[in-house]
């Protein structure tokens, strides 16, 4: 499958600031990409810095009054859906040692408070099984809800209000793998099923050996997504920080299926 890529930002900074972008798709095995062209308005520093685990790149970027960056690109996606019930959990001494840290709690992902919820509710399932159990619960439990979140919404806040947005979705896989003790990654995404239209939200899981995609929304399969970056939470894999005050003007994301 090959995805066309076509986005757009526009900020406002009231004074010098410095911004670290991270919206290029990543250059991997099973997702080449084909051609891509990143535009910024003029700008006074303009650097790459390696992403998590090697997975893309940030930019650097120094700059004042109106900020503007298109990026296209075309991503060809090699990728087989597999049954994740299938999967097999690795034992802990097979782990590689960058999946430990994937383990542990994060920000928004409390996941050593919820040993007790993921035995009660997921107690019955092992490895692929209880993702796949945990992954169904949340699509056919929580509502998607534009607006329903904010910023510092953590996976336990949605949790309660069983709502959210893809993000919030995300966090809460995240944190019931992780109390269940398989190692698992936020991940931003580009996919072409997404409504509306934007950056998107999934979870990579740790089983059998390697990493494996799957989106709690049910709104995009393995074989449609192309990886912008991965992290612990959404802290770690933001589009654009901001270090300073800036006012978003417009952003406009577009992903489709090359005809």
């Amino acid at each position: 499958m090959i995805l066309e890529l076509n986005v757009k930002l526009h900020y406002k900074l009231p004074a010098p600031m410095d911004l670290l972008l991270q919206i290029e798709a990543a250059d991997l095995v099973d997702q080449r990409v084909r051609s891509t062209e990143i535009w910024t308005s003029d700008v006074a520093h303009f650097s790459r810095v390696a992403a998590d685990d090697g997975i893309g790149e940030r930019i650097w970027i120094r700059a004042e009054g109106d900020f503007s960056c298109t990026y296209t690109a075309e991503i060809a996606i090699d990728r087989p859906v597999l049954d994740i019930s299938k999967l097999n959990q690795t034992p802990f001494h097979f782990l590689p040692g960058e999946t430990i840290r994937y383990l542990m709690p994060s920000r928004f992902c409390p996941s050593d408070q919820f040993h007790d919820f993921v035995n009660a509710e997921f107690g019955d399932f092992t490895g692929g099984a209880r993702i796949a159990a945990m992954r169904d619960w949340i699509e056919s439990t929580f509502s998607y809800v534009p607006g329903s979140s904010h910023a510092q919404t953590t996976a336990l806040d949605t949790l309660v209000q069983r709502q959210g947005v893809c993000r919030d979705f995300a966090h809460v896989l995240v944190t019931l793998a992780r109390a269940s003790s398989i190692p698992a990654r936020f991940v931003s995404v580009y996919a072409p099923d997404v409504t509306p239209q934007d950056f998107h939200a999934v979870v990579e899981v740790y089983l059998e050996g390697s990493w494996h995609l799957i989106d709690p929304t049910g709104m995009a399969e393995a074989d449609t997504m192309a990886r912008i970056g991965v992290g612990a939470d959404a802290s770690s894999v933001a589009f654009l920080a901001g270090f300073g005050s800036m006012e978003l003007v417009n952003q406009s994301v577009s992903v489709t299926r090359q005809a």
